[in-house]
């Protein structure tokens, strides 16, 4: 689990032209070492923002949410590891999980450090949400599901709300990577997502990294919008310690 608080934030590229992404890396390159490139991003950018990121020093979390057939997944999970990028999201389900933990198997002999994150369930569903794609247990027991199904496949870890935090490290102990969306400092409004927490009670409650996009990229002055949840993250851990 990454110590400082500069390890433990990441920063969503969802923005719509690669320009843009280079310009919030130049501009918060003191502050924010750590970027998710999600689908807009790389559908507009493909493997070059990638491989720009990781040229200027930077870690990747590549939210690709790979759902496929397995052999599909195995072989994009291979190929995700040898671009170098350290977190790679697929789907919670235990075919995909088990695809992309063979592809990161393979990869792993080639001296790769990626680490596999499955979802469990997107920040942006709500319980309602659930019924009506057809599950029928509560919003949390799902998520405790994949999560434990996850770790006991070999996942590195899971993408999860920080309202489902501190469940999941009960249910999957310390060594399970918890990467939590959904993340809003004070004042910041929800947008389209509806499970969130701040920045410090994600952390009190589990989390490992925090994913954090327009509440930087968006604010009049982005380094300023980092510095101040670093700050707070930093008195979330050292209350912690």
């Amino acid at each position: 689990m990454p110590i400082n608080a500069s390890d433990r934030l990441i920063l969503a590229l969802d923005v719509d032209s690669a320009e843009k992404a280079r310009r919030i890396v130049e501009d918060l390159e003191s502050s924010v070492s750590f970027y998710k490139v999600g689908l807009e991003l790389f559908v507009i950018g493909g493997t070059a923002i990638v491989e720009w990121l990781i040229g200027r020093g930077k870690k990747v979390f590549l939210d690709l949410k790979y759902n496929d057939v397995p052999e599909t997944v195995t072989r994009a999970t291979r190929a995700a590891a040898g671009m170098g990028v350290s977190l790679l999201t697929v789907h919670g389900d235990g075919p995909t999980v088990r695809a992309a933990v063979t592809g990161r198997d393979a990869a792993c002999g080639a001296n790769s450090s990626l680490k596999l994150i499955a979802v469990t369930v997107l920040t942006s569903f709500n319980a309602q949400d659930i019924k009506d794609i057809g599950f029928a247990v509560p919003l949390e027991e799902l998520v405790l599901q994949r999560a434990k199904q996850a770790h006991q496949l070999g996942c590195d870890g899971v993408v999860a709300s920080g309202h489902e935090a501190r469940k999941i490290r009960q249910a999957v102990g310390p060594d399970m990577l918890i990467v939590t969306p959904g993340i809003r400092p004070s004042g910041v409004a929800s947008q389209d997502q509806k499970r969130v927490m701040t920045p410090g009670e994600a952390l009190a409650a589990g989390a490992d990294y925090l994913v954090l996009g327009r509440a930087i990229t968006a604010a009049a002055n982005p380094r300023t919008a980092a510095e101040a949840v670093l700050a707070e993250m930093r008195e979330s851990l050292a209350r912690a310690s």
